[in-house]
C-alpha cells in the first residue's frame, strides 16, 4: 500500500501558533513576526519536498516539534541582532573590524545615560535657549591640547573634508607626494581632497621632499599648506622631508594657513609603554599650526569621532560651514568621549581606568600566567592530537598607530589535525561570543593582551567545546 503524501502531515499556520514553544516565541518576537516565519517555514518545506531535496520527514508525532525548532531558528537568522559582542584575541588592540577601541566603563555608563531619557544635547540651562552642542566638548579638549577652540564631527576623514571646504574650497593645498596616503578600505587622500572642493598641489617626491619645494609651489591659486601624518606606513631609508615647525614658518611667512592632519591623535607619550612616540596634537599646537585634526576612537580610545582643533577664528569658520551639520555627532558620542577625555586629565591612572591603555602596560608576565591557567584547565580535557603551549609573540596597535612597533606578548597556541586549524578558528567565531583568533604555521593562536580579563572563561569554554574528547566532530 503506497504511503500517504507526508505533505498532509503539515498542521495548519493556526495548530502551529497554538503550540507552546510558538506561544513562547510570540511573547518575545511578538505575533507578527512569528506568523511571517511560521508561513515561510512551512512554505519551504513544501517547496524543498516537491524540489526532491526534502525526502525524510519526521513521525506526525514529532512533526509540531520539528517545525517549531526551524521557526526558532528562522527567528534567530533573521530578527536577532547582526552586530554582537566580540572577544579580540588577534593581537591587535585597536582592531577596526571589530570596532577598535574597547570604550572605558565611564564613557559606556555616561552614553547610557543619556540614551534612555532627554538630555542637555544644545540647550543652555542658564537661558533655556538653544545651545551649541560643541560646548559639552570644547572647554575639556582646549585643556588637554592648549587650543583656543575646538568641534567634533563623524570621523577623522569627516574632519579632514570639513576643514579644506572651508580653508581652501576652489584653491591649491600643497601637500608631499610622500603623504599621499591610502588608510583602509581604499580611502584616499586626493580622494578625500577632490571631494571636499579643494585641489591637491602635490610636490618633491615619495621619498625627499624639500622646504623649497613648498615655497617654489605657492602662488596666488593657493589656499592652505598641509601636513599628513604617514598613519599606517613609515619611509625608511633614504628619506627626509621638513618639520612641521619649518611648514608652519614658511605658511604664515606667506599668510596661509597651516593644516595638521594628525591621523591618531596622541595625547600621552607612548613610550612610556614601551612603543614610539607618536607626534603628541599638544606639539602641534605649540608650534603655532592653524588646525589640527585627529581621531577620537584610535590612541584616545573613545567612540568613533574625528576631533577638530585650532585658532579660535578658524574653527568659528568650520563650524558655520553647511557640511558641519552633516557630519556633527549625536549625543551618545559626546557623552561617551566627553567621558574618555576626563581620564587624560590624569593620565597617570590611564592603565587603571582605561582598557587600551590597560592592555598597552600590561607586561608580557601578567599575560603568561592568564595564558597558563587556561591551558592548565584545558590540559585534562582536550582530546590527544591536540598541543597546547605556551608561545612569546607580538601584539600590534592597530588603526594604523604607530604601524612599524609591536608590544611583546603570550599567546596560547593550539595545534591540531581534528578538526583543522583553520576550521578550530571558524567555530571560535561562532561562539557565543564570537571569539576572533590568528591562524598561523598551522596553529590557531590567542593573544592574551586583548584578551579582558574577565573574558578568559569564555574563552576557555569555548575551547573546551570545540577540542573537548567528548566535544562532537
Amino acid at each position: 500500500m503506497a504511503l500517504d503524501n507526508p505533505l498532509k502531515r503539515l498542521p495548519s499556520v493556526e495548530v502551529l501558533l497554538g503550540h507552546e514553544i510558538i506561544k513562547g516565541l510570540v511573547s518575545t518576537a511578538g505575533r507578527s513576526v512569528v506568523l511571517k516565519a511560521v508561513r515561510a517555514v512551512l512554505d519551504e518545506v513544501r517547496n524543498r519536498y516537491q524540489s526532491g531535496d526534502l525526502t525524510e520527514f519526521p513521525d506526525a508525532s514529532d512533526i509540531e516539534g520539528w517545525l517549531c525548532a526551524q521557526v526558532h531558528d528562522y527567528i534567530n537568522k533573521r530578527y536577532s541582532s547582526s552586530l554582537k559582542p566580540a572577544i579580540n584575541a588577534t593581537g591587535v588592540v585597536l582592531h577596526t573590524g571589530l570596532g577598535r577601541a574597547v570604550l572605558t566603563p565611564a564613557a559606556t555608563q555616561a552614553a547610557q545615560a543619556v540614551m534612555e531619557t532627554y538630555c542637555t544635547l544644545a540647550i543652555d540651562p542658564e537661558t533655556g535657549r538653544r545651545g551649541h552642542r560643541d560646548s559639552h566638548l570644547n572647554d575639556l579638549i582646549c585643556e588637554l591640547t592648549g587650543a583656543e577652540a575646538a568641534t567634533v564631527v563623524g570621523n577623522n576623514a569627516a574632519a579632514t573634508m570639513l576643514v579644506l571646504n572651508t580653508l581652501a574650497k576652489d584653491r591649491q593645498v600643497i601637500v608631499s607626494r610622500g603623504q599621499l596616503v591610502e588608510i583602509g578600505g581604499s580611502f584616499r587622500m586626493p580622494e578625500v581632497m577632490e571631494t571636499s572642493s579643494a585641489e591637491l598641489k602635490d610636490v618633491g617626491t615619495t621619498n625627499k621632499t624639500h622646504l623649497w619645494d613648498y615655497e617654489r609651489a605657492i602662488c596666488e591659486e593657493t589656499g592652505a599648506i598641509m601636513r599628513v601624518h604617514h598613519s599606517n606606513y613609515r619611509i625608511l631609508g633614504f628619506s627626509s622631508e621638513p618639520s612641521l615647525a619649518e611648514l608652519t614658518d614658511l605658511a604664515h611667512q606667506h599668510g596661509l594657513p597651516i593644516i595638521d592632519d594628525i591621523g591618531s591623535g596622541a595625547l600621552v607619550d607612548l613610550s612610556q609603554y614601551g612603543v614610539e612616540r607618536e607626534p603628541l596634537v599638544r606639539d602641534s599646537i605649540q608650534l603655532g599650526v592653524d588646525v589640527v585634526c585627529f581621531s577620537g576612537d584610535k590612541l584616545i580610545g573613545g567612540p568613533q569621532a574625528g576631533i577638530i582643533i585650532g585658532k579660535a577664528e578658524i574653527v568659528k569658520r568650520i563650524r558655520k560651514n553647511p557640511l558641519a551639520r552633516a557630519f556633527r555627532v549625536g549625543k551618545m558620542t559626546i557623552a561617551a568621549l566627553e567621558a574618555t577625555l576626563k581620564l587624560f586629565l590624569d593620565p597617570a591612572r590611564l592603565a587603571k581606568t582605561h582598557p587600551v591603555y590597560r592592555m598597552f602596560a600590561a607586561t608580557p608576565g601578567q599575560l603568561s600566567r592568564r595564558a597558563r591557567r587556561v591551558l592548565n584547565a584545558l590540559k585534562p580535557t582536550v582530546m590527544p592530537e591536540v598541543t597546547l603551549a605556551i608561545v612569546n609573540g607580538h601584539s600590534q596597535i592597530g588603526s594604523g598607530s604607530v604601524p612599524v612597533e609591536t608590544l611583546p606578548s603570550k599567546l596560547l597556541s593550539i595545534k591540531t589535525t581534528r578538526p583543522s586549524a583553520g576550521e578550530v578558528a571558524r567555530r571560535l567565531r561562532y561562539s557565543n561570543p564570537a571569539i576572533f583568533a590568528r591562524v598561523h604555521k598551522d596553529a590557531v593562536l590567542l593573544d592574551f593582551r586583548t584578551i579582558a580579563p574577565g573574558e578568559d572563561q569564555w574563552v576557555r569554554a569555548a575551547l573546551n567545546r570545540i577540542l573537548g574528547a567528548k566535544s562532537p566532530r
